[in-house]
């Protein structure tokens, strides 16, 4: 048996684990990180994972924080966006409402190929001077609460070696290591499944109809680029292209309107398929020879009741906490949480009491979660309504670049000086969110059913393209304050603007109230006026 000592043993070497290694290494110049995976590298490409879509956080981590530009521009697809089609039983795309930009957005996005992705990683863990075991199985970690050294005890190379390291982070994803060691585990009120597989071929859909005008629309005319979902109620399908050739479709369901018994396997996902979203059965059905695999995920969404501690160590990744793939936020929180425990190994770096900072940072992190869950919990109802679910997607697009995105990409997760002074627009803007997503439900209640043939342009709102465009635009103390402070003013204008949409479409809706309502109707009218 053969015993080292690190400053930090990672366990699990998936996209969490390998991006807090390589984030170590370039803030802290040589510190010791070991980190532990299970399975086997090199990956086949189109590895079997969850998070193939990014958005601007993780975006902007990928490319801009661990320094992967290059590579994701050479190895993996620029993304044409999100993009929406209102579809249930219907092949005629043209026909139909889609949400979608005419023209790629400033800020680049990606899609990306989880195991060219993760090979990288690997291989650029290695090089910044970070240990990357792979085929490592973690037997047992035992955590000190005196000071001491932590040991983690893993098999490698067909024998028994024990780690002892300052810091353990738990980045195993579903293994739940340090989860289940301290029964951390705790339902979050969202009950959502999903299926998935991988063709090994493009599902190019712009090629799916011979309607020359609508293909052209979208400039270029590559709308297979965009992270394609095709909605009906309690639902919705995806179709991601990957850098290695293949697609990625998923379905996932609100689990009381959609069973995850009647897709759990891909025969049965397909004749789900043919009934709910005909024209993806009719692709993918004549790809069945090039099918590479298939999984299914019950209860995917699920909380964490701590995830830092003063005690040196953190949970990261799909370990801890996971939303709902729908917006794509999974790298979004890998980002946000690897740069709270570069943070809290800092502080104790330089002597400086861990526990104080945990505590905030874990409150803080926690807030982030809770706040982008209102997002999905009891939404999927809304899918299939094409007016209500565009707003909607308006509406959390202008939430996220407003306050969080601004928060991550001014470099600002840790400046508590900037969360008190803010804490009045921060708390108006979160209890605004939440009004919203429950005014969403009452309007899509009363919303007579529509689902005319036009393309809604998102880009074409001089509002939201400038929220996109300035996203990297450095600001000072003051300029990041001014500028969050306008976006909360802007978020007020435009939910009084959708109520009062809503309003004229719906008039009933001024005379509901039901449960929890009392409080956020008469508000939001009041900003509708």
């Amino acid at each position: 048996m053969s015993e080292t000592r690190h400053d930090v043993v990672i366990l699990g070497g998936g996209l969490a684990g390998l991006c807090l290694a390589l984030q170590l290494r370039r803030r802290f110049p040589g510190i010791g990180v070991r980190v532990l995976e299970r399975r086997a590298h090199p990956l086949p490409a189109a590895a079997h994972k969850v998070g193939e879509s990014s958005v601007e956080i993780g975006a902007h981590y990928f490319d801009t924080v661990i320094g992967l530009a290059e590579h994701l521009d050479s190895r993996h697809i620029r993304k044409f966006g999100f993009r929406f089609f209102y579809s249930e039983g219907r092949e005629d795309l043209p026909a139909l409402t889609e949400l979608g930009v005419r023209r790629v957005l400033p800020r680049p996005t990606y899609q990306l190929d989880r195991g060219i992705l993760e090979n990288h990683l690997g291989e650029e863990v290695r090089r910044s001077g970070a240990e990357f075991l792979d085929g490592a199985v973690v037997r047992r970690v035992d955590i000190a609460t005196d000071g001491a050294d932590h040991t983690v005890a893993y098999e490698h190379g067909g024998e028994t070696h024990v780690a002892r390291a300052r810091w353990v982070v738990d980045a195993a994803g579903r293994a739940n290591i340090l989860k289940r060691k301290f029964d951390l585990a705790e339902p979050n009120g969202h009950d959502a499944n999903s299926v998935w597989f991988r063709i090994d071929d493009k599902l190019e859909l712009d090629q799916w109809c011979n309607d020359e005008r609508w293909r052209l629309e979208c400039d270029p005319p590559e709308r297979w680029r965009s992270t394609n979902h095709f909605c009906g109620p309690g639902y919705w399908v995806w179709l991601i292209p990957l850098g290695s050739g293949a697609h990625s479709v998923g379905i996932v369901c609100d689990a009381a309107m959609h069973p995850l018994e009647t897709m759990n396997s891909f025969d049965k996902a397909m004749e789900w398929l043919h009934r709910y979203q005909p024209l993806i059965w009719r692709e993918c059905d004549r790809r069945r020879d090039k099918l590479l695999d298939f999984k299914f995920l019950r209860g995917f969404s699920h909380g964490c009741k701590q995830v830092f501690s003063g005690d040196r160590w953190a949970i990261t990744g799909e370990a801890g906490v996971f939303l709902d793939p729908f917006y794509s936020p999974g790298s979004d929180f890998i980002a946000i949480s690897n740069s709270y425990v570069c943070a809290l190994i800092g502080h104790d770096r330089r002597g400086e009491p861990v526990a104080p900072y945990a505590k905030i940072y874990q409150q803080l992190y926690f807030s982030f979660y809770e706040s982008t869950l209102t997002l999905y919990r009891g939404q999927y109802p809304l899918f299939g309504d094409a007016e209500v679910m565009s707003t909607k997607v308006i509406w959390d697009y202008a939430y996220y670049w407003g306050v969080l995105c601004q928060i991550v990409f001014q470099d600002r997760l840790t400046d508590l000086r900037l969360f008190a002074d803010l804490r009045g627009e921060l708390e108006a803007a979160r209890a605004l969110n939440v009004e919203m997503q429950a005014f969403f439900g009452r309007w899509m209640a009363q919303n007579p059913p529509s689902n005319p043939a036009v393309l809604l342009d998102q880009g074409e709102l001089q509002w939201f393209h400038e929220l996109n465009r300035t996203l990297h635009d450095p600001l000072d103390d003051a300029g990041v304050r001014a500028q969050i402070r306008a976006n909360v003013e802007l978020l007020r204008n435009l939910a009084a603007g959708i109520v009062a949409q809503a309003l004229r479409d719906c008039p009933d809706l001024a005379g509901l109230s039901g449960a929890g309502d009392a409080a956020a109707t008469p508000q939001l009218f009041e900003l509708a006026a």
